[in-house]
C-alpha cells in the first residue's frame, strides 16, 4: 500500500454570537482537515490545530515527501518529517502540520487492519470516558455573573459532572465569576479555571488564593507558556493542582516540561502536539514522572475522535487504587458549526459521558456534503 495524494481543506464558519477568553474575541471558527489517500482507495483523516491556513501550507509543503511511501509506517515517516524540518520547527505550526498528517496515516492504518486506532496502541483500558463541559466564555451584552451562572447550571442538570471556567479578565472579577459559578452548580459537579496565560505569577497566585475555597480541581494555564518559572511560584504557593501544555510540543518538549516539575497536569493537544504517535509517548512519559495527563481538545469531531482514541489507553492516574481516577474528555460547547456537521455520525455525550468509537482506525466517516460546504477557497 502506497500514499497517492494528501490534500488539506480549510473549513470556515461564522458564529450567531461572539465570544472572547482572556486574550481574543471570536466571531468564526475555523479548521483545518487533512485528508491522505492510498492506491487501493483507503483514505485518512486527521485534523490540525492552530491557524488553518499556515498550517495547511505545512501541511502542502510537506506532500510530496509522502507520496509513494506506505502510510503503516507511522513512527518512521513521523521522524523523517520531523528530521527534515527540525531546523526549522520544533514547536509550533511545524508540529501542528505534522500532527494533522499523522492522525490520517493512524486512520488509514487502522482502516488497513480492521480495528480502531485503540487496539493499535496498545489495546483499550476504557470504552467510554467521563466528559467534561469547555465554555463559560464572554459574550459582548448581560451580566456575565448571570448568564455565566446559568450557562454551567444547563451543563450540570445535562448532567456533566464538571465544567471549565474562562478566567484571565482581572483577579477580582475572575474571583467574583468563580464563586457565582460555583453558587449556581453546586458542591457536587468539578469546577476548573483557565486563564489561557493571562497572568503573571503574582497575579496568578493572588487569584489562586482568593478562589482556593470554592475548590477548584485545576487551575489551567496560569501563566504563559514560556514561563517555567511561573508555573513552579505558582505551583508552590497554592494547593490547587496546576494543568497546562496546550502550547507544547512533542516528546522533547513535555520532557523539559516534566523534568521541571512545574505542572501537575500535562494538556497535549493530539492535534498539535504530534498527533497519536507522539502523544503515546508523552504518555508514557508522564506516567513516568506520576503526572497526569488530559488531553486539550479544541475543533471538529475529528480532533474528538482522534482524543478519544488516545483516551481509551490512557492510564489512571492512580494506577494501583481499586477506584481509578481516570482522565477526561475536554468537550467543547460553544457555537461550532462545523463540529459535528462533518461527521455523518456526530460525536455526543449522554449524561456528561461519551463512547468511544470502535469502527476501523478513527471510528468516523466524514461527510463531504458539510466539507464542501464549509471550505475556504
Amino acid at each position: 500500500m502506497k500514499i497517492t495524494s494528501v490534500r488539506t481543506h480549510i473549513l470556515e464558519a461564522s458564529l450567531s454570537q461572539p465570544f472572547a477568553y482572556s486574550r481574543a474575541w471570536y466571531d468564526t471558527r475555523t479548521a483545518m482537515v487533512v485528508e491522505i489517500e492510498t492506491d487501493d482507495g483507503v483514505i485518512g483523516w486527521g485534523e490540525c490545530y492552530g491557524p488553518a491556513r499556515i498550517t495547511a501550507a505545512v501541511v502542502n509543503s510537506v506532500a510530496p515527501w509522502l507520496i509513494g511511501e506506505d502510510p503503516l509506517r507511522t513512527d518512521h515517516l513521523w521522524q523523517m518529517i520531523y528530521a527534515r524540518l527540525r531546523d526549522h520547527g520544533q514547536k509550533g505550526v511545524v508540529i501542528q502540520g505534522l500532527s494533522g498528517i499523522d492522525i490520517a496515516l493512524w486512520d488509514i492504518k487502522g482502516k488497513h487492519f480492521g480495528v480502531p486506532c485503540y487496539q493499535l496502541l496498545g489495546g483499550a483500558l476504557r470504552t467510554e470516558v467521563k466528559a467534561y463541559a469547555t465554555g463559560l466564555y464572554r459574550r459582548k451584552s448581560g451580566d456575565p455573573r448571570k448568564y455565566l451562572a446559568q450557562e454551567a447550571a444547563d451543563y450540570a442538570d445535562s448532567g456533566f459532572s464538571a465544567v471549565k471556567l474562562k478566567v484571565g479578565f482581572g483577579v477580582d472579577e475572575d474571583a467574583a465569576m468563580t464563586h457565582a459559578v460555583r453558587d449556581a452548580i453546586g458542591d457536587h459537579v468539578a469546577l476548573m479555571v483557565d486563564a489561557n496565560d493571562a497572568y503573571d505569577a503574582v497575579a496568578a497566585i493572588r487569584l489562586g488564593r482568593m478562589i482556593e475555597r470554592h475548590d477548584i480541581s485545576w487551575f489551567e494555564e496560569p501563566v504563559p507558556p514560556e514561563d517555567i518559572s511561573g508555573y513552579r511560584a505558582v505551583k508552590a504557593a497554592i494547593p490547587i493542582p496546576i494543568a497546562g501544555g496546550e502550547c507544547e510540543f512533542t516528546r522533547y518538549g513535555f520532557r523539559d516540561l516534566l523534568t521541571s516539575r512545574a505542572i501537575d497536569i500535562i494538556q497535549p493537544d493530539t492535534c498539535a502536539a504530534g498527533g497519536l504517535t507522539e502523544c503515546k509517548k508523552i504518555a508514557d512519559m508522564a506516567e513516568a514522572f506520576g503526572v497526569r495527563y488530559n488531553p486539550h481538545v479544541w475543533g471538529t469531531g475529528i480532533a474528538i475522535a482522534a482524543s478519544l482514541q488516545l483516551l481509551a489507553v490512557l492510564p489512571t492516574h492512580t494506577p494501583t487504587s481499586l477506584s481509578p481516577l481516570e482522565p477526561m474528555l475536554e468537550f467543547d460547547r460553544t457555537e461550532h458549526p462545523i463540529r459535528q456537521a462533518l461527521l455523518t455520525q456526530p460525536i455526543e455525550h449522554v449524561r456528561g459521558i461519551v463512547q468511544v468509537a470502535d469502527g476501523p482506525g478513527l471510528g468516523i466517516e466524514i461527510d463531504r456534503t458539510a466539507l464542501k460546504r464549509f471550505s475556504v477557497a
